[in-house]
């Protein structure tokens, strides 16, 4: 028995190697290529660095890109974390009211047409140059997608199946714990997993404002000062902290809800 389930977990490993092999390769192509272009043609490194001149950069600072990655990446978590709980809450009081539907609704759908980027430098001269007003960022990134999906996955639960719990006398928590939360499972993580990738952006966008501290600071930083190298190091690592942050989500809906992979293939 112990040896069917090492089996099976090792098919599944190698399985999942087999899945990411094309995107890697892709991966390996782009750069191989991008470093070809730069040295045949001579572009200077003021304009385009290659792959190789980012890589001695980032090693040459990576004291330093640490030490700003980490409030970055604070920001981004703490502000996806309020997004979700907000999201969430919001998202059930739209489906448990008609009238909190009707209140709720257009004022979200009106949040999204007003330009985040807008608003950073109102919440900077609020609250401050400190992580407040990023988080603030991050959460208003965030909030809208998980808002709908919590809201439409409660939406997409069969009504008869609710029927038929209550007719067997189920109180309206076992309801909700044992029909509601686990139909609506697979829309809050499709929406959380959408909302992750913008969290990394709105901590950024909120540095960009205003900040002495984060990737976002130090983008603007070595823009003025033509470091394009060491620039594009940052966007790297900002690209891996949303990838790494998506496949956390992912990670985390594969151990507390399996059968929605499934259902979704």
């Amino acid at each position: 028995m112990k040896h069917r389930k090492t089996g099976a977990r090792k098919k599944a490993g190698g399985g999942r190697l087999r899945r990411a092999l094309p995107a890697v390769l892709l991966g390996l192509l782009v750069l191989a290529g991008w470093e070809g272009a730069v040295r045949l043609f001579g572009i200077p490194s003021f304009l385009l660095p290659g792959p190789v001149e980012i890589a001695g950069a980032f090693w040459e600072a990576r004291a330093l890109l640490l030490e700003h990655s980490i409030p970055t990446a604070f920001e981004a978590i703490v502000g996806f974390l309020c997004a979700a709980v907000t999201g969430v809450v919001s998202g059930f009081l739209i489906n448990r009211s008609a009238l909190m539907e009707r209140a709720l609704y257009p004022w979200l759908v009106a949040s999204q047409a007003v330009p985040i980027i807008a608003l950073a430098p109102v919440l900077v001269t609020w609250f401050g140059y400190g992580p407040v007003p990023k988080v603030i960022v991050v959460t208003l990134f965030c909030f809208f997608p998980i808002t709908v999906a919590t809201a439409d996955g409660l939406r997409s639960i069969d009504p008869e199946l609710i029927r038929l719990m209550r007719s067997f006398g189920a109180t309206g928590w076992r309801v909700f714990s044992m029909v509601e939360v686990p139909g609506a499972l697979p829309f809050l993580f499709g929406g959380f997993r959408l909302a992750v990738t913008y969290c990394v952006i709105g901590a950024v966008t909120g540095e960009w404002v205003g900040s002495s501290e984060g990737l976002g600071f130090l983008i603007n930083a070595d823009k003025s000062q033509f470091e394009i190298a060491r620039l594009f190091a940052e966007i790297g690592i900002l690209s891996f902290m949303g990838v790494g942050l998506f496949l956390l989500v992912a990670g985390l809906q594969r151990l507390v809800a399996p059968w929605t992979l499934r259902r979704n293939g």
